[in-house]
């Protein structure tokens, strides 16, 4: 690995004490992620600009490192009695349940207050009781790494590349979006499915939120009219879901309803389908619980941005793509934290004194996403029998 290499790249300038000079020791994972990019153009002739990939939403919202406080300011790094811990108050009802977290009526100064409370207990005990109320929360390394998880669920087709598949995208936020952009990227048509009432929270940010999902076809429907849902995923090459394994479930939606021959069905969780099923997680906190994070004397902080989100994009679309290869009828599993573990696996890098830090650079948007169900007839004629 060069230094041309990570000033391209720009993640190293993301990771360390703001301080201080940039933390290399991760240098490893732009390796990796470069080879599982390739394995993904393998299939698809479609070139990837890892560097970008992992960079892009920081340059694009002007994020810049922070130690233990992520780049994009939701989370932080906070030392228990026993270890360290990874917190995020990115929603509103994150921040509505620190007095319930701290057992206390009213808080003035939340990060003060949790940092004071972490110190005196466990990390077990501090991802306990967040877990309890819903909040995003991980201990430093708790997560093993883990390899995408494949079943086979239906009847196999012949083999494919994603040119001409009808991806249905159901997923939200960075991890899912990316996977289906780089699959409309190789030729698929990828419809994007919001509800109205709840659509991806990235609208927040238009200019990211362009970036993901550009060229997608816009489709909002309530997520309860199981029966619209059912006629669109039935249609379905690919389905990408990033909700927890029951959220679809209960309503009757999920990899076991009928389908196409070869279909793959893409489940991208923040800690998988077991013991963590229902913990909710978001890029930073889940790269926390793998392990994956700059490494300092002093303690750990915040390896570039959310990075468990594009890796696990890059992961999830080149799994989509090895199963189609092998003709689909598979449901495949990739877990945000996992994911992160696999690449904190690898060993540490040594420092390059000839590293200069560069921000990262933006990434090329040459259009504007659709507005929310904006492409609702040209959905429609995908699936003719969804017009009511």
């Amino acid at each position: 690995m060069t230094a041309t290499d990570w000033a391209a790249c720009g993640a190293l300038w993301l990771t360390g004490d703001p301080d201080e000079a940039p933390d290399q020791s991760r240098s490893g994972i732009l390796a990796r992620a470069r080879a599982v990019a390739d394995a993904f153009t393998a299939h698809t002739g479609v070139p990837i600009d890892v560097g970008t990939e992992l960079t892009g939403r920081a340059a694009l919202l002007g994020l810049s490192r922070r130690g233990r406080v992520s780049a994009g300011g939701a989370t932080r790094l906070i030392a228990t009695r026993d270890g360290w811990c990874a917190l995020t108050l990115a929603r509103d009802v994150d921040r509505e349940a620190i007095p319930a977290l701290l057992e206390t009526a009213t808080v003035s100064a939340p990060w003060t207050a949790i940092a004071e409370w972490a110190a005196n207990i466990s990390a077990a005990e501090v991802t306990a009781r967040a877990r309890l109320l819903g909040l995003p929360v991980a201990a430093l390394g708790e997560q093993e790494p883990a390899a995408p998880v494949v079943r086979q669920i239906g009847p196999v087709g012949p083999p494919r590349s994603p040119s001409g598949c009808l991806v249905v995208d159901l997923s939200s936020m960075w991890a899912g979006p990316l996977c289906g952009r780089l699959l409309m990227e190789a030729g698929a048509t990828v419809v994007k499915v919001e509800s109205p009432y709840r659509p991806d929270g990235t609208r927040r940010t238009p200019r990211f939120f362009d970036w993901m999902n550009a060229g997608k076809l816009c489709y909002s429907v309530d997520f309860d009219d199981t029966e619209a849902l059912r006629t669109l995923l039935a249609r379905a090459d690919v389905v990408l879901e990033s909700s927890r394994p029951t959220a679809l479930a209960r309503r009757g939606l999920g990899p076991d309803l009928p389908a196409r021959r070869g279909r793959v069905w893409a489940r991208i969780t923040a800690h998988g389908s077991g013991i963590g099923a229902n913990w909710t997680g978001f890029g930073d906190d889940a790269a926390v619980a793998g392990g994956l994070v700059g490494i300092a004397e002093g303690g750990p902080y915040f390896c570039a941005d959310a990075i468990a989100d594009p890796l696990t994009g890059l992961e999830a679309a080149r799994s989509v793509a090895d199963a189609l290869a092998r003709g689909g009828g598979e449901l495949v599993e990739v877990s945000l934290s996992a994911v992160a573990a696999e690449y904190a696996a690898l060993p540490p890098t040594p420092a390059l004194p000839c590293f200069v830090a560069v921000r990262p650079a933006r990434p090329r948007i040459t259009e504007r996403a659709s507005a929310l169900g904006a492409d609702r007839d040209a959905v429609h004629a995908l699936a003719p029998v969804l017009v009511q």
